[in-house]
């Protein structure tokens, strides 16, 4: 049903009587396909190389997040300028790692796989989002990897020091094309 309401708006579909009368109705056809998976992208373990950058893109946002929320709802009551105790912080982001990771997927347009999902650029086009399979899990894999390969404290330092883009240039260093944007997918749309 919200297909059909979808392609009825994209269609300039009138009612009948006076109010669509003398006005063209152009139908725009439309047509979307899901994502087709090669075989790395079906049954590897391993992220996909062409989809780490926007991973840790999706990685270093939800830490910022998890992190921010966190400040805000435990260091109100404490000494402006505190931060949160190595406890807590490492606590956050073993969360934020072992998250369902539920909203996020990947979706193909003109020929070019990318996540979707929170924290990452909208991208322009009609698709089909697949999520699910082995997504969530290699989001998972990944985020650990950072916890174990970084550390929380270097981590926690980054978020401090910088927000969401220190956290971003930090994970993402070496995996996105050089003269990227953090946090604004700048070379999503010069791809597409």
């Amino acid at each position: 049903m919200r297909l059909l309401l979808l392609l009825l708006s994209l269609t300039s579909w009138g009612p009948p009587g006076n109010l669509g009368e003398g006005i063209p109705q152009e139908t725009i056809p439309l047509s979307a396909t899901s994502p087709h998976f090669d075989e790395e992208e079906k049954y590897s373990t391993h992220m996909p190389q062409h989809l780490r950058c926007d991973a840790c893109r999706i990685i270093s946002y939800q830490m910022w997040k998890h992190l921010t929320e966190t400040e805000t709802k435990l260091l109100s009551h404490r000494a402006k300028g505190a931060s949160l105790r190595e406890s807590e912080y490492t606590d956050v982001l073993e969360k934020c790692c072992s998250q369902s990771w539920k909203n996020y997927g990947v979706r193909e347009v003109n020929k070019v796989k990318r996540f979707v999902g929170p924290g990452l650029a909208n991208v322009e086009g009609i698709s089909v989002m697949i999520s699910g399979g082995p997504w969530p899990g290699r989001l998972f894999k990944m985020c650990h990897n950072y916890l174990g390969e970084l550390g929380e404290d270097q981590l926690y330092r980054e978020h401090r020091q910088g927000g969401r883009e220190a956290l971003e240039r930090l994970l993402c260093r070496g995996t996105c094309p050089e003269g990227a944007t953090p946090g604004q997918g700048d070379f999503l749309r010069e791809e597409l």
